[in-house]
């Protein structure tokens, strides 16, 4: 999927645990370590403001785009994935 999610990077800065950032958001960590983790195939609006809200941060923060090479197939940022 060509969305990439930073909440670790986020979380590194923080300097929280995702336990703490799960009950802060709401959700289980094991709900939060699916979106982590780039698993999950959706994120509702108020689960991305509360992730916000959490680590003061901006949904730019958590979220990244990585167009994919059409010549190779592989992602133009990164590390091909």
């Amino acid at each position: 999927m060509p969305i990439t999610v930073d909440i670790d990077v986020m979380l590194a800065k923080r300097k929280m645990s995702v336990g703490e950032l799960a009950d802060r958001v709401g959700i289980t960590p094991a709900n939060l370590a699916v979106l982590k983790n780039g698993r999950a195939k959706a994120v509702r609006f108020a689960t991305l403001a509360a992730l916000c809200e959490a680590l003061d941060c901006q949904p730019g923060d958590l979220l990244r785009f990585e167009a994919k090479d059409t010549t190779t197939g592989t992602s133009a940022i990164g590390n091909g994935g």
